[in-house]
C-alpha cells in the first residue's frame, strides 16, 4: 500500500492521506526510531561527542513531522475512523517517549558528554540543548527504579488517553447541539448575516426556521445582539454545561477531570515535588508557584476597581430594561449596548470594513514593513478546500511557508492556534524552511460574499501569526530549540501578543480596511471610537482572565487532589476576583481545553505573564515609529531569530536593555494609577 506519509518528498500530501495510513506510517517510524537507539545506546561513553546528539535529534525530527501531519488532520478534520486510528498512535507515541526519557544508557551518554573535555569546546546553543535533554531525561523519570519507572509511564499513558477524550467530549457536544427556532419574533436584534447562515444551516439540515449552534461564529453574536433574554439564557446554559454531568452523559467530563489532577499530582510526587504545579513551573520563567500567585492576585488588586467599575454600568443598564438581577447570559449584550451608547461602534459596523482580503493583505504588509518579507499565496496539497498556502520570501529566497485554515466548520476543533508542520533544522534535506498550521474559526462567506471579520477576529489573526513568525523566523538550526520550541512555556506568548498591537494602529487599519460594499478605507472618526473603545470593561476583562488562570494554579497546586472539588475551587477564586459571578451550574472547568487537554497545565497564568513582556516590548515600537524597520529588526534578531537556543530573560534583555516592568501592560489596558 502506497503510504503518503511515508512518501513525503517536501511537503505533506494531505489531500492523499487517509485513516488507514496512519497506524502503519507510525509504527514503522517508531520501529525504526527503535532500532537506531539500540545502536547508539552501545556507543562508547568515554569516547562519545556531539555527533550523537545529532542522531537522536534527527529520530525525533522524522517521528515529529509525520506526527505533526497526522495530530493536525485530527483537529480540523476528525471523525471516528481517524479519532481511533489517532488515538491508537498516540498511545504509540507516549510509550516510545516515556522508554526514550527513561533510557538510561542514553542517559548516562548524555551526562558522559557533559562531563567530557568536549563539552566546553561545544558552542552556547549545544550545551543549552545537552542540559535542557538531562533535565528532561530527569524530568522524564529517568533516575526512578523499575517499579516506579513502570508506574510512571503507566500515568503518562492514562494521562495522553484522557485528555485526548476530554477534547473529544468538548467537540462532540458543541457538535451535536443545536437549536431549532421556527418564530422569526424570537430572534430581534441578531444580526442578518448570522440570521442568514442559522437559516442556511436550517436548510441543510432539512428544518424550516433557523438553526443555531455553539459554534462561536454564531454563539457570540447571539449573546451579543438577541433581545430575547430566554433565547440568550437557552444558549448560555447549553454552552455552560458543555461536557459536564448537566448534559449527555457520554460527553461528561467531570470523571476525567479528577483523574487527570490525581495522575498529574502521583507523576509529580514520583519526581519529588509537592505538586504539579512546581512540576509545571520548573522548565518556565517564573521561579514557583507562589510567584505566580502574587503575580496574579496583584494584578487583580490593580484591575478591581475597574472590574467593579464596569460591572456597576452594566447593572444600571440592565435596570432601564426591568433587570435588577444581572445573570451570565445578560453581560455580552449590556456590554454591547454600552459600547454602542458610549461610543456609537457595534462589531457589526466594524466587519463591514474588514473583508477578508484586505485583513489578509494588511497583515501581509505588516510583516513587509518590519521585517523586509513578502508573503505570496502558492499552490500546495490542502486537507480542506478553503485552505490557503503560503510563502515567506526574501531577497528571492522562500524562508518558511504557512497553511492558513481560516473558517468554522463541523468536525473542527474550536478555538484558533498555530502549531508546527515542520520545524527549521539541519536536517531538512528536500526544504530547508520551517513551515507552520494557522488554524481560527472565523464564520465563512455567505453567498458571493467575502468573509468579515470582526475586530477581535482581527486581532486572533494577528495573535496566531505572531506564533507563526516566531516559528517561522528562527535562524536556529538545532531541532531541539528551532522556533517556539525549548522557548519557556511563560514566554511563548511575547511574540503572539506582540503582534496584537498593530490592530490599534491607524496607520495599520487605514490601509487594511475597505467597507465590503463602498469600497471605501475605515472612516478616521470609526477609528477614534474603536480606539476610545479599547478598553471598554478592560478591568472585568483582566479579572477575568486571572481568574482563570487563578483556579488552574490552585487546582494544581493541591498536593492530594483525590478528593479535591474542583468546582468548590473555582467558586473560592471567584469569591475573590470575580465581579461577574455565574450561576451556579456553570461547569466552565468541563470544557478548559487548554489546561485539561493542551499544553497550559498549571500555565494558562502564561498569557498574562508573557503580556507584560509583549506590552514593554511594544513600548520600544511606540516610542520609534509603529512600523519602523529598525525596531523590527532588532525584535527578530533578538526575540524571533534565536528560538529556544538561549533563555527567554536573556532575550528580552537584549533587546530592551533591561528587566521586564508590568508598567506598559497597566497603561495598554488603561489600568495605570
Amino acid at each position: 500500500m502506497n503510504n503518503p506519509i511515508l512518501e513525503q518528498i517536501d511537503l505533506p500530501i494531505f489531500d492523499h492521506i487517509k485513516a488507514e495510513h496512519i497506524y502503519p506510517a507510525i509504527t514503522k517510524i517508531i520501529n525504526e526510531n527503535n532500532s537506531k537507539i539500540k545502536v547508539i545506546e552501545n556507543y562508547n561513553a568515554s569516547k562519545i561527542d556531539y555527533a550523537f546528539v545529532d542522531e537522536l535529534s534527527q529520530l525525533d525530527y522524522k517521528l515529529s513531522n509525520a506526527w505533526s501531519q497526522i495530530g493536525h488532520l485530527n483537529s480540523v478534520m476528525n471523525s471516528d475512523l481517524y479519532r481511533g486510528e489517532y488515538n491508537k498512535c498516540r498511545e504509540l507515541i507516549t510509550d516510545y517517549y516515556s522508554n526514550l526519557s527513561q533510557n538510561t544508557k542514553i542517559f548516562n551518554l548524555y551526562k558522559a558528554l557533559k562531563e567530557s573535555t568536549i563539552f566546553n569546546s561545544l558552542n552556547a546553543i549545544q550545551q543549552k540543548i545537552i542540559n535542557d535533554e538531562i533535565k528532561d531525561f530527569k524530568l522524564g523519570g529517568v533516575d526512578l527504579d523499575e517499579d516506579k519507572k513502570t508506574i510512571f509511564k503507566e500515568l503518562q499513558s492514562k494521562l495522553a488517553k484522557l485528555s485526548s477524550k476530554f477534547e473529544e467530549n468538548v467537540l462532540d457536544e458543541t457538535n451535536n447541539f443545536t437549536l431549532n427556532i421556527i418564530d422569526d419574533s424570537q430572534l430581534d436584534g441578531i444580526p442578518e448575516d448570522i440570521l442568514e447562515s442559522a437559516k442556511s444551516l436550517a436548510k441543510e439540515n432539512g428544518q424550516k426556521g433557523h438553526t443555531f449552534t455553539l459554534h462561536f461564529p454564531c454563539y457570540v453574536p447571539v449573546l451579543q445582539y438577541a433581545k430575547n433574554r430566554n433565547l440568550r439564557k437557552q444558549m448560555y446554559e447549553a454552552y455552560a454545561k458543555k461536557a459536564s454531568e448537566f448534559s449527555d452523559k457520554k460527553f461528561d467530563n467531570t470523571a476525567i477531570i479528577k483523574d487527570i489532577l490525581s495522575h498529574r499530582a502521583s507523576i509529580a510526587k514520583l519526581l519529588g515535588f509537592n505538586n504539579y504545579a512546581e512540576l509545571s513551573i520548573d522548565r518556565k520563567m517564573a521561579n514557583n508557584p507562589e510567584e505566580v500567585c502574587s503575580f496574579l492576585r496583584d494584578l487583580s488588586h490593580k484591575a478591581k476597581p475597574y472590574g467593579l467599575k464596569d460591572f456597576e454600568e452594566l447593572h444600571e443598564a440592565a435596570k432601564k430594561d426591568g433587570i435588577n438581577d444581572l445573570e451570565a447570559w445578560d453581560v455580552a449584550f449590556y456590554s454591547e449596548a454600552i459600547k454602542q451608547e458610549k461610543y456609537s461602534i457595534n462589531d457589526q459596523e466594524i466587519k463591514q470594513f474588514f473583508p477578508e482580503n484586505k485583513v489578509i493583505e494588511g497583515l501581509f504588509n505588516v510583516i513587509k514593513n518590519l521585517y523586509g518579507i513578502d508573503v505570496v499565496e502558492s499552490a500546495a496539497s490542502v486537507w480542506h478546500k478553503d485552505v490557503k498556502y503560503y510563502e515567506l520570501c526574501q531577497n528571492n529566497k522562500v524562508i518558511g511557508s504557512f497553511y492558513l485554515d481560516l473558517y468554522a466548520r463541523k468536525n473542527k476543533r474550536g478555538g484558533a492556534w498555530m502549531d508546527e508542520c515542520i520545524s527549521k533544522s539541519k536536517f531538512n534535506t528536500n526544504i530547508d524552511y520551517p513551515v507552520a498550521y494557522l488554524t481560527c474559526n472565523f464564520a465563512s462567506p455567505i453567498g458571493k460574499n467575502p468573509a468579515l471579520f470582526t475586530h477581535d477576529e482581527v486581532i486572533t489573526l494577528f495573535h496566531e501569526c505572531g506564533h507563526g513568525l516566531h516559528h517561522l523566523l528562527t535562524e536556529i538550526s538545532e531541532f531541539n530549540v528551532s522556533g517556539i520550541k525549548g522557548v519557556e512555556w511563560d514566554a511563548v506568548e511575547l511574540p503572539s501578543q506582540f503582534m496584537e498591537n498593530f490592530c490599534w494602529d491607524w496607520n495599520v487599519i487605514e490601509n487594511m480596511t475597505q467597507h465590503v460594499h463602498t469600497k471605501e478605507s475605515m472612516p478616521k472618526e470609526l477609528f477614534d471610537k474603536l480606539i476610545l473603545s479599547k478598553n471598554f470593561q478592560s478591568g472585568m476583562q483582566t479579572l477575568r482572565q486571572v481568574e482563570f488562570a487563578l483556579f488552574d494554579m490552585l487546582i494544581h497546586m493541591e498536593s492530594n487532589p483525590d478528593n479535591l472539588d474542583v468546582i468548590s475551587v473555582l467558586e473560592s477564586v471567584r469569591d475573590e476576583i470575580a465581579v461577574v459571578r455565574p450561576p451556579h451550574w456553570n461547569r466552565f472547568p468541563h470544557s478548559f481545553s487548554h489546561i485539561f487537554a493542551g499544553g497550559y497545565a498549571a500555565g494558562y497564568y502564561s498569557y498574562k505573564w508573557a503580556e507584560v513582556l509583549s506590552a514593554d516590548v511594544f513600548e520600544e515600537f511606540e516610542n520609534n515609529g509603529v512600523l519602523n524597520k529598525e525596531v523590527g529588526s532588532k525584535f527578530r534578531k533578538e526575540i524571533l531569530s534565536v528560538g529556544g537556543s538561549r533563555s527567554a530573560k536573556e532575550s528580552f534583555i537584549k533587546f530592551k536593555g533591561r528587566e521586564p516592568s508590568i508598567n506598559a501592560l497597566l497603561r495598554h489596558n488603561g489600568l495605570a494609577a
